[in-house]
C-alpha cells in the first residue's frame, strides 16, 4: 500500500532519519536496495565509499542546477507497505517494485535517463521508503500529477502477480486523518483531540439534521463553531469554511480554517445539499425503530445506484444516535459511527437518490426530538433502537459485498460489532451502587409500577465538545 510521505526541503533531515534509529529504535538495518543509479553505494553498509550528506549532495544536484524558478519543498516522499499477513519481500522484490513505482508516479519513467534522482531506503521487512528531488536531470520539472493514485494501480498489480494480500482500491472515501503537526498541536494545548477530529464530528452533526443551508450554518454557529462563508458573484452561498475557537496560527494572529472539502470528501457544501431533508411533521418522527427496520428491508433489495444514498442516510442516522445515546452506550455508538463514516461512502457515487433514505432521515429527525416528544422508553428503547440499527448495518454491509466495496465492507462490519456490544451493555443489570468519587450523584432506581426514569432533555444542536473515547482511525506519520 503506498502513502505519500510530508515533502520538505530538506533532503538530508529525511536521510538521517531514514537511517538512523528511528523515533523508538524500531529501525534494523537501514540499507539502500536501488536508486536511480544502480551502482549507488549505500552509506550505511559502505560509509568509506559514502556519507549521507554526501548521497543528499548527490540527489540535490538537478534542483541546484535549475536555471528558473525552483519547488518550495523540492524533496519527494512515498512509502510502500505490505500487509501484516504478507511474506516478506527480499531486497531484490523490493527493489522491483520501487522501480515500478516511481515510474507510475512520474518521478523516473521507464527508459527516461532524465528522470529525478531517487533512492530506496528499507529499514523494516515490511516496508521501504523512496526519496526523490524534483528536478529532471534535463533541467525541467516532472510532471507527477496523480502520482499516489497511480502508484496503489500499481501495487494491485504487484498483488496480484505475487499473491499478495489485496488491499481496497483508492477509492477517495477514506476520512481524511490529523497530520502529525495537529497532533502535536493537540498535545501542546492539552486537547484530547486534533482540531479537524473536532470538526469533522461537529459539521457531520450539523449535516446530518439540516434541511437547508441556513440551517445547516445556524447550527454549525449554535454548536459554537467559527463559520466564514464564501459567496458567488451574485452573492449567494457557494462555499464555507470552520474555525475552532482558540484554535489560530501565526503566533496566534490568525484563525486556523478548514473547508468542508478538506475537512472530509463528503463535507463540502454541494455534497451536504444533497443530504438535505424537508422538516419532518411531529406525525413522521414517531417509532423510529420501526422506520429503521423498514429501511433495512428496503436496503437489502436496493440496487447499485440506489444503495448510496441509501448508505449515506444510514451515516447520517449514526451520527446522530452518537450525539443523543445514553451515557451507557455513548462510546459504543460513537466509535460505530466513527468505523461506519468510510462505509456511508459508496466509491464513484454522484447521486444520493435511494429507496431507504427517506425512511432513515426520518428515524434521524426522530432522534432529535424524541427525547423532547416521547418521554420515557428507557433501557427497553434504547435496545430496540440499537438492534434495529444493527440490522440497517447489516443490511449495508450486505450491500457494499455485493458491490466488491472491500474497505466500506469491513467499515460497516466494524460498526455492527460495535452496536451489538453496546446492546449487551443496554441488557446488562445496572449498578445500583454509587462509587464514593462521585459523592454528589446519587442513582435511583424507580419503583416498578412507576415506570423507569425519563432520561435528561437534550437539544437536537450538536454539543461543542464531544470527547468521548472512540476510535480516531487514520495513519499517523509516514515512517
Amino acid at each position: 500500500m503506498p502513502k505519500k510521505g510530508d515533502s520538505g526541503e530538506t533532503t538530508v533531515d529525511l536521510l538521517d532519519y531514514l537511517f538512523g534509529p528511528g523515533d523508538h529504535d524500531e529501525h534494523t538495518d537501514p540499507h539502500i536496495v536501488t536508486a536511480w543509479d544502480p551502482d549507488l553505494p549505500c552509506p550505511a553498509r559502505t560509509p568509506d565509499r559514502i556519507t549521507l550528506s554526501g548521497l543528499a549532495l548527490l540527489l540535490d544536484a538537478p534542483v541546484d542546477a535549475l536555471r528558473g524558478p525552483k519547488p518550495a519543498e523540492h524533496v519527494w516522499h512515498a512509502s510502500v507497505r505490505n500487509a501484516p499477513t504478507d511474506r516478506t519481500l527480499t531486497d531484490k522484490e523490493w527493489a522491483t517494485v520501487a522501480a515500478e513505482m516511481v515510474h507510475a508516479a512520474g518521478i523516473a519513467p521507464h527508459g527516461d535517463e532524465h528522470g529525478c534522482r531517487w533512492v530506496a531506503v528499507r529499514h523494516a521487512p515490511d516496508h521501504i521508503h523512496i526519496v526523490a528531488t524534483l528536478a529532471r536531470q534535463d533541467g525541467r520539472h516532472p510532471r507527477i500529477r496523480g502520482d499516489i493514485p497511480n502508484m496503489h494501480t500499481a501495487a494491485r498489480a504487484f498483488e496480484t502477480a505475487w499473491g499478495l494480500e489485496p488491499m481496497s482500491p483508492l477509492d477517495e472515501t477514506a476520512r481524511r486523518a490529523p497530520a502529525t503537526g495537529e497532533k502535536e498541536k493537540a498535545a501542546r494545548r492539552g486537547l484530547t483531540e486534533p482540531a479537524r477530529e473536532t470538526l469533522q464530528r461537529t459539521v457531520r452533526q450539523a449535516a446530518a439534521l439540516a434541511i437547508d443551508d441556513t440551517d445547516f450554518l445556524t447550527r454549525l454557529r449554535d454548536a459554537g463553531l467559527r463559520v466564514r462563508e464564501h459567496h458567488d458573484e451574485n452573492g449567494a452561498v457557494d462555499g464555507y469554511a470552520v474555525a475552532l475557537p482558540g484554535d489560530r496560527a501565526d503566533h496566534g494572529s490568525r484563525p486556523v480554517w478548514f473547508s468542508g472539502r478538506t475537512l472530509a470528501y463528503d463535507l463540502s457544501l454541494p455534497r451536504i445539499r444533497e443530504r438535505y431533508e424537508p422538516a419532518l411533521t411531529p406525525a413522521d418522527i414517531t417509532r423510529a425503530h420501526t422506520r429503521i427496520r423498514e429501511a433495512a428491508a428496503l436496503l437489502a433489495r436496493a440496487g447499485r445506484t440506489q444503495g448510496a444514498g441509501d448508505v449515506a442516510a444510514l451515516g447520517d442516522l449514526l451520527t446522530v444516535a452518537a450525539a443523543v445515546s445514553p451515557a451507557t452506550v455513548r462510546a459504543h455508538v460513537r466509535a460505530a459511527a466513527a468505523a461506519f463514516e468510510q462505509a456511508s461512502r459508496a466509491p464513484g457515487a454522484r447521486t444520493l437518490d435511494g429507496t431507504a433514505r427517506t425512511r432513515f432521515k426520518a428515524a434521524t429527525r426522530a432522534l432529535e426530538h424524541a427525547p423532547r416528544t416521547a418521554r420515557g422508553g428507557g433501557a427497553p428503547a434504547v435496545l430496540n433502537l440499537l438492534l434495529a440499527l444493527v440490522e440497517a448495518i447489516e443490511a449495508a454491509t450486505a450491500w457494499h459485498r455485493a458491490q466488491h466495496h472491500r474497505a466500506q465492507t469491513t467499515a460497516a462490519a466494524q460498526a455492527a460489532v460495535l452496536l451489538r456490544e453496546a446492546a449487551d451493555l443496554t441488557t446488562a443489570p445496572a449498578r445500583t451502587t454509587v462509587p464514593r468519587t462521585s459523592p454528589r450523584t446519587v442513582r435511583v432506581t424507580p419503583a416498578a409500577e412507576r415506570g423507569p426514569a425519563p432520561p435528561p432533555p437534550v437539544t437536537g444542536v450538536p454539543p461543542r465538545h464531544t470527547n468521548g473515547p472512540g476510535p480516531h482511525p487514520g495513519p499517523g506519520r509516514s515512517r
